[in-house]
């Protein structure tokens, strides 16, 4: 019977250090995975792992900046050094930036595309090379319901842009390895509170904006992302690929 547990399984975090990075994982390694914590910042990461000590889940961490090829390439060497393989891929780090298109500065929509799709890009192509040697794997891209939707209340085209490439990416990848017995599929959060969205949520029009937009009339809390998390991590979903989950509070569905 399958089930949820991710009994000696590693699991690649990228964008580790805050946010919902944390929060995955901490839902990865309360199921039994070793955590393989990745982002740019180093004493974010330590305290992190320290953390994940303190609730007995297993970890190592790994400074490096997505958008550097060989950066993620000796990335992926070294978990495989140290974790033997890696099962999962999270692929959770990312940024925006919030400018009218006509005024998007080229060194801003570069940074953003860099970061939230070529970072993709890498890490998948790097840790799929492992996954196909192992004929297994779970690739999970983090991606917004905003690779689906526009929206009103903030110009962000190139955030945007970058979702719904990723959402194409992660159809596209699919089908290229489910012959590999690796599942590549995507989640698509709505309003979640993390540093991207720390400044925002103190401005009372923001949250008019989402009691509008949203049928359940709220952000996300913590821990509602788990779900679909484990449900894509774990051999539950092994016949399930190509797949976007909105987990938005129903804002896509109207």
């Amino acid at each position: 019977m399958k089930t949820f547990d991710l009994q000696d399984k590693v699991a690649v975090v990228t964008g580790a250090s805050s946010g919902l990075g944390i929060q995955f994982a901490k839902a990865l390694g309360r199921h039994n995975s070793k955590i393989a914590l990745v982002a740019r910042r180093e004493e974010k990461l330590k305290k992190v792992k320290e953390d994940l000590e303190q609730h007995g889940i297993q970890s190592n961490y790994y400074p490096t900046d997505v958008m550097e090829g060989e950066q993620v390439k000796s990335t992926v060497d070294k978990v495989v050094k140290d974790l033997g393989r890696i099962d999962i891929l999270v692929n959770n780090a990312g940024v925006a930036t919030v400018e009218p298109t006509e005024d998007h500065a080229l060194e801003n929509w570069q940074k953003v595309v860099d970061t939230n799709l070529t970072g993709v890009f890498l890490f998948t192509r790097y840790a799929g090379q492992v996954m196909i040697k192992q004929k297994h794997g779970r690739v999970i891209n983090i991606s917004s319901m905003y690779g689906a939707v526009g929206n009103t209340y903030m110009p962000a085209s190139s955030y945007h842009a970058t979702k719904g490439a990723v959402n194409t990416f992660t159809r596209a990848v699919s089908a290229e390895w489910a012959k590999y017995n690796i599942t590549v599929n995507a989640i698509g959060p709505g309003f979640f509170l993390t540093e991207m969205t720390d400044e925002i949520t103190e401005d009372p029009q923001f949250h008019e904006f989402v009691k509008k937009q949203c049928p359940m009339e709220r952000m996300g809390k913590e821990g509602e992302l788990d779900g679909a998390l484990l449900l894509f991590a774990s051999d539950v979903s092994s016949y399930i690929t190509g797949q976007v989950l909105y987990v938005d509070g129903g804002w896509t569905s109207v």
